[in-house]
């Protein structure tokens, strides 16, 4: 797991695949909090989603790289 100091806002997480997951809105505890544009269509629509910290493998330059491919972090998602 990366440090999660290092995580900042309006990074781009991005899954094990390269496929964009998201922007880093923050750092709560063990999680990060997605920006609400990021937050999909529907009932998803308008609030912030959470990614588990301990699904991240780097922090590169302006970008969060996850060690899951994008889809099956999507599903990681908490509200």
């Amino acid at each position: 797991m990366a440090d999660a100091t290092r995580i900042k806002e309006h990074m781009e997480i991005i899954g094990a695949d390269g496929v964009h997951v998201g922007t880093v809105d923050g750092v709560e505890g063990d999680r990060i909090k997605l920006t609400k544009a990021d937050s999909g269509a529907g009932s998803h629509e308008g609030h912030h989603h959470f990614i588990p910290v301990g699904l991240v493998a780097e922090v590169e330059g302006d970008k969060v790289r996850l060690s899951a491919n994008g889809d099956v972090a999507v599903s990681f998602e908490e509200e």
